[in-house]
């Protein structure tokens, strides 16, 4: 009855730890195919054939159903894998249908004409890949109507998360919010539309302003999630044991993801 969580690095653990919290009876399986990561500098085709890899090695695992917990992977491969690749009998979601529902207050379902929703200046934070995808701004045009999308890329702040300098990390980021700013000074919402910026939420809503409401993913995705496995219970696979698969070196990669989340997290070999 396992779920599978993947991402490039480290960053989906913010999206594991908000469903285990929110599904503790269910196995999940995290693949981090850090061999590869970052993902975000790398072209489309890389993307789609790192991200195909990495689904099937879930599936292997027993996961019949995987989440893609990585927005880079959600924006520049699900739709390629949704329309010609996935089986009837697998399932492969993305991160930013839960960020929209919550972003538009419109279900996913809701398949009534665009119209207007309450925000009008939406600021995007992502990874190059995630930005030159325009698959945000795709996905809010089929919902929503006169909002003003304002996106940044971020270069280096996954990597200064995944090499642990939270210092740098912090710098990376304010320097890109005061770049977002001079393009879009008054923001209404700000999109954290990348896993691993939920441990930066409180420097971007410093930088931004507390008038300004930051969307984070992993609790939107969480809940997401128990509402798709209450509709849609046999999506659940047959694995039965949790566990964390890595591309990278295992104790390295264990070591840097029991300080990411600060619990013993030990990883094994993919």
């Amino acid at each position: 009855m396992a779920v599978g969580i993947f991402d490039s690095g480290l960053g989906g653990l913010t999206v594991l730890d908000a469903v285990q919290a929110q599904l503790p009876d269910v196995p999940f399986v995290y693949f981090g195919d850090h061999a590869h990561a970052p993902y975000g500098v790398r072209t489309p085709d890389d993307i789609y054939n790192l991200t195909t890899e990495a689904v099937e090695r879930l599936w292997d695992a027993g996961c019949d159903l995987v989440i893609l917990a990585c927005n880079t992977a959600s924006a520049a491969a699900l739709r390629r894998m949704q329309e010609s690749w996935i089986p009837e009998n697998k399932r492969v979601l993305g991160v930013f249908v839960p960020l929209i529902e919550a972003l538009t207050e419109r279900q996913w379902g809701d398949n009534s004409p665009p119209r207007e929703v309450n925000v009008k200046h939406v600021a995007l934070f992502a990874t190059p890949a995630t930005v030159r995808s325009r698959a945000f701004q795709r996905e809010l045009a089929f919902r929503a109507i006169g909002v003003d999308v304002e996106a940044q890329a971020c270069g280096g702040v996954v990597d200064a998360i995944e090499d642990g300098d939270m210092i740098l990390a912090e710098a990376l980021v304010r320097s890109h919010v005061d770049a977002l700013k001079r393009k879009m000074p008054q923001p209404d919402a700000a999109i954290l539309g990348c896993t691993h910026y939920p441990l930066m939420q409180d420097i971007f809503q410093a930088a931004l302003g507390a008038d300004v409401k930051v969307f984070s993913q992993a609790d939107l995705v969480a809940a997401s999630l128990e509402d798709y496995l209450t509709r849609r219970p046999e999506m659940i696979g047959a694995g039965t044991q949790s566990g964390f698969l890595t591309t990278g070196d295992p104790d390295r990669v264990s070591d840097m993801a029991t300080q990411f989340l600060r619990r013993k997290i030990t990883f094994s070999a993919a």
